[in-house]
């Protein structure tokens, strides 16, 4: 897919909306410009690259933005990957490579900057010893169940993650509410993820049977709860690893048997 974008003056790493064309016919709004008249919502990861391949811009999530028309229009977050000095034209090839990742910490002290986030970044850096990730981003929320819902459908349905992980609310107290959250979301249950990360929790401790975790897909994305803790994260994952690349395949419809590499 090729996109003409009008760049505006910019500095590496800069997040700027890309807006529809008529917006800026209109408005004079500076920020970048696409000419197509009703962008769809773009693969968070996908990137935007000149014809040589070099990568100018990443997309890096969406946004309603109130334009003074009757109605807010949904635009693209690019991230600069270089800096532009003046406006220019560009015939733009977009294009995603590797999987995208989300994280969701779930923590009312980490929300309060009382407590450091540990499992979060782990998450990634476990998926990343098996997948090929082309871009993550993390997120820290305190356990408030109406916060989760509204993260979660935006990532999955809107930003189009391939996988969105949490971290916490898992067990017993009338603050862990991930799982009920979550499964009230899920378009698909995947029953086997979880109870593969249960026997492998139960062969370290018998508490794992008090975790309550779920997963399965929303739209096209693979979601999957996981405990607060940082070990309990690893060792969560570590059970899932091998199913995941195929997994990730088959949501974006590979036609191919599953039995073909067994």
């Amino acid at each position: 897919m090729t996109i003409a974008i009008q760049v505006q003056t910019c500095t590496a790493g800069e997040i700027l909306p890309l807006l529809p064309a008529q917006i800026k016919e209109t408005y004079g709004f500076a920020a970048h410009t696409a000419t197509y008249r009703c962008p769809p919502p773009i693969a968070v990861g996908s990137t935007l690259c000149t014809e040589t391949g070099d990568v100018l811009f990443t997309v890096v999530g969406h946004l309603f933005l109130p334009t003074g028309l009757p109605h807010a229009s949904l635009c693209p977050l690019l991230k600069a990957q270089s800096t532009m000095k003046s406006e220019e034209m560009f015939d733009l090839q977009l294009i995603k490579k590797g999987v995208s990742l989300a994280w969701i910490t779930l923590s009312d002290k980490g929300a309060q900057g009382l407590r450091e986030d540990t499992a979060g970044p782990l998450i990634a850096e476990t998926l990343g010893t098996a997948l090929d990730i082309g871009y993550s981003q993390g997120f820290l929320l305190p356990d408030e169940p109406d916060l989760l819902r509204a993260l979660l459908t935006s990532l999955a349905l809107i930003d189009r993650y391939d996988i969105i992980c949490t971290s916490g609310g898992t067990g017993l107290t009338t603050r862990d509410r991930t799982p009920e959250t979550t499964e009230r979301l899920l378009d698909r249950k995947l029953p086997g993820f979880a109870q593969a990360m249960m026997a492998k929790s139960l062969e370290k401790t018998p508490k794992a049977i008090l975790s309550r975790a779920c997963a399965g897909i929303i739209g096209e994305s693979l979601v999957l709860n996981l405990p607060g803790s940082a070990k309990a994260v690893r060792e969560n994952l570590e059970a899932v690893l091998p199913a995941l690349d195929h997994t990730i395949q088959k949501l974006h419809n590979d036609p191919s048997d599953c039995g073909a590499n067994a």
